[in-house]
């Protein structure tokens, strides 16, 4: 069999060779310079549920995993000792309002008495007096609306719409104010940080549409960028401790592109998939100008 002659075999190989730097080109810039990242999460904010005031567990009206909405209640505090609370705010205040009366209206009497009957001073004294019992009625008030609200807060609801998760809380534990003891999971707050080189950085930009695709998950999600983060932890650098800056003697030659985080809001989520703050996600972030293209109709 005759062979090909030479200026088609040097045509044919210098078109495969023109196609394999072509596309080694275009696969070089694809993973040096386009903006995708395999390095996403899926994030969202935590809510540490902790209640206002101290007491047992009387009630635990939530499961693991459940969702609740903005004000269910999520678990309540033994009120036994608050309604007690509350009925001795409600006399104090009934005492504190009598007193005000009488004083008010010896007040009363000793402003209608003329000069000779009643001194001076006397008369002050007893404008004081219901002057001080009046501040006093007030100061009963207030007592008494803490009372009342301190009761209202044994019952601790969702403060956002959510998902129940690590649920560890049972009837008879003791809740301490201000110590958080149950995490909620804000629905409303799912997003996505994706972990960019910092070479990629130059082409993102603010508002670009992004493609998500979540491993394990067949259907993609669709999102846009919000911001890119101002700063990320120097680890070449600490302080001593007469406050001055310890920087590492040692130099690699071989530099590493750092990872900066990037936040992507989720525009829409496809039906039936259901989204796990640390869920890995593979992140490529499409351009105005490629997005411009992609939504132009097609030219006859």
């Amino acid at each position: 069999m005759q062979s090909a002659p030479l200026p088609v075999r040097l045509a044919i190989t210098g078109a495969v060779l023109f196609f394999a730097v072509f596309a080694g080109y275009h696969l070089w810039d694809y993973y040096m310079s386009e903006p995708w990242t395999r390095d996403g999460r899926v994030s969202a904010d935590v809510v540490g549920v902790a209640p206002d005031v101290s007491g047992l567990i009387s009630e635990v009206s939530v499961v693991d995993n459940q969702f609740v909405r903005a004000g269910d209640p999520l678990f309540s505090i033994d009120d036994a000792r608050f309604r007690l609370a509350l009925d001795q705010a409600t006399a104090n205040v009934e005492n504190r309002q009598a007193q005000m009366a009488q004083l008010e209206r010896d007040a009363a009497r000793k402003r209608g008495l003329r000069d000779d009957a009643v001194s001076a001073s006397a008369r002050e004294q007893a404008n004081t007096g219901a002057a001080a019992a009046a501040a006093s009625y007030r100061e009963a008030l207030a007592a008494l609306a803490v009372a009342r609200l301190d009761l209202e807060r044994t019952i601790i609801r969702a403060p956002v719409n959510g998902f129940v998760t690590n649920l560890r809380l049972r009837k008879g534990d003791y809740g301490h104010a201000g110590t958080p003891l149950l995490a909620l999971v804000d629905a409303d707050s799912f997003h996505i940080n994706g972990y960019f080189e910092e070479t990629k950085l130059p082409r993102i930009r603010n508002g670009d549409k992004v493609a998500i695709h979540l491993m394990g998950v067949g259907k993609s999600l669709t999102g846009h960028v919000i911001g890119v983060a101002s700063a990320i932890a120097d680890r070449e650098l600490a302080s001593s401790d007469n406050m001055l800056a310890n920087v590492n003697p040692t130099f690699s030659w071989v530099r590493l592109a750092q990872r900066i985080p990037v936040r992507i809001a989720i525009d829409e989520v496809p039906a039936g998939v259901r989204l796990s703050a640390g869920q890995t996600a593979t992140v490529t972030v499409l351009p105005a100008a490629r997005v411009a293209e992609r939504e132009s109709p097609a030219r006859l």
